[in-house]
């Protein structure tokens, strides 16, 4: 591989960090982008000068030409297959890999991969901590921030990688082979690229497509696809089940206010949740995750009690802002689909002025508007998603509903409306795109507004 010719196709932070890698390695780099707007000057800024004379960039349309010699496309999450360049590399018979993919190539040691349509990043920060907790030398990678290609070449046989794993990611696989895996549910979500339930879920399975009897997955008891999935006979991995509904032989579940770990019949509490920092239990649930796999990872109960009681909220995941007037206000920006967007509003402590609206995903949100209940006074609507999400709440009964232009004016609207001792809550139940760059933004974009009241 290191001697390869390779095409980095996307030129955002994972498809630069793959490229970084390849070169490092000694191969040769076309990093291919289809905006052919962009500066390529500008991009060979973003490598080293020793490196540039092995990089080719190009832009706009790809060409056959464009892929003489190539062996190996990597493709970055962003990149739907069915991109108009994709048939190019089909008919040239170019293996697609994705930035996990190749980067699960070069790593070494341990790894442990969490993916699920909701809690994703909260559980993967929360693996990381405790991993630190035990082990030297830990890398907490993937949608959380920093891609997997930019740390693969550090690891050594002693690290531990926690990967955050998207659908986009697990599309294109080859032997991607998590010691320890996580599928912590499974709710519509992306169906604008993954097309049907049916192929989303597939994808997200996907990520135990290569673990061995060896190897161990945690699955969530309660969704009823994980279960059946979780109890196929030739699911080649170890199962261990969390449930926040049920009591388990075997496995981890919530029992009233207390976190129990069953085993072969003998019951021990974990952690009482009024003990922990996190809100709602849709957290318990990614509490649970996190502890199962800590301890297929051998870390000690009193290790792992430790990490998860001092452990907080992560940025833009039901994120404490600030007490204004009696008000408190809560950033949970990471609310991209209506099910994340539920158990925010499951989470609040009382009755709630809720900022919610953006880019289209081709989502439903009857259950969400279901779920406002008592809870939810006024829905406060922004971006492209606006009229839908108002007929549908106006279907629902819900009228209660106002419009913004923006971040700025949506917050000036709940702060005259929220009374104190009442929440403002956001959790868009949409992604970003179309007013903001990614969800940080748009969160970062709330909390100044809200300071600046």
């Amino acid at each position: 591989m290191s001697n390869q010719k390779v095409l980095v196709a996307g030129s955002g932070k994972s498809g630069i960090a793959a490229a970084r890698l390849m070169l490092q390695m000694g191969g040769d780099v076309v990093l291919y982008d289809g905006n052919d707007k962009l500066d390529a000057e500008e991009l060979k800024e973003k490598f080293e000068e020793k490196d540039r004379e092995r990089l080719t960039i190009v832009l706009g349309e790809l060409t056959r030409t464009d892929l003489l010699g190539v062996e190996l496309s990597v493709i970055s999450p962003g990149i739907p297959l069915d991109a108009p360049f994709v048939p190019v590399l089909d008919e040239a018979k170019i293996p697609i890999w994705s930035e996990i993919q190749l980067a699960y190539h070069v790593a070494k040691g341990k790894l442990i991969a969490i993916t699920g349509t909701n809690g994703k990043t909260t559980t993967t920060a929360l693996m990381g901590e405790i991993m630190k907790a035990h082990f030297e030398e830990v890398y907490v990678v993937g949608n959380i921030g920093i891609p997997y290609t930019e740390t693969a070449l550090e690891t050594t046989d002693e690290a531990v990688t926690v990967a955050e794993v998207s659908s986009f990611q697990l599309e294109t696989i080859m032997d991607f082979r998590p010691d320890v895996s996580a599928i912590l549910n499974i709710t519509p979500d992306h169906l604008n690229r993954h097309g049907t339930m049916e192929n989303y879920i597939d994808i997200k399975e996907r990520i135990c497509a290569n673990q061995t009897e060896d190897d161990w997955v945690v699955l969530n008891y309660d969704d009823p696809v994980l279960r059946e999935f979780g109890e196929k006979e030739d699911l080649k991995p170890g199962v261990v089940f969390f449930s926040s509904t049920q009591e388990l032989k075997d496995g981890l579940f919530l029992d009233q206010d207390e976190i129990i770990l069953a085993k072969g019949g003998k019951r021990e509490s974990v952690v009482n949740v009024h003990d922990l920092k996190l809100l709602g239990k849709h957290n318990y649930e990614n509490v649970m995750a996190a502890v199962a796999m800590s301890l297929k990872m051998n870390v000690p109960l009193d290790t792992i009690r430790k990490v998860i009681k001092e452990f907080k909220a992560v940025e833009h995941r039901i994120e404490f802002v600030l007490e204004r007037c009696g008000v408190k206000y809560y950033n949970d920006s990471k609310g991209t689909n209506p099910d994340a967007a539920i158990q925010a509003i499951r989470a609040m402590p009382g009755p709630t002025v809720l900022i919610a609206g953006g880019y289209d995903k081709q989502s439903e949100y009857d259950e969400w508007i279901e779920s406002f209940g008592d809870k939810v006074k006024y829905l406060v609507l922004i971006g492209q998603t606006r009229d839908k999400i108002a007929e549908c709440a106006r279907r629902h009964g819900f009228t209660e509903i106002m419009y913004a232009e923006d971040m700025p004016e949506a917050v000036r609207v709940c702060a005259a409306y929220a009374n104190a001792g009442e929440n403002v809550l956001l959790s868009p139940a949409c992604a970003s795109w179309g007013m903001f760059d990614n969800y940080e933004q748009r969160g970062e974009i709330f909390k100044e507004c809200v300071r600046n009241l």
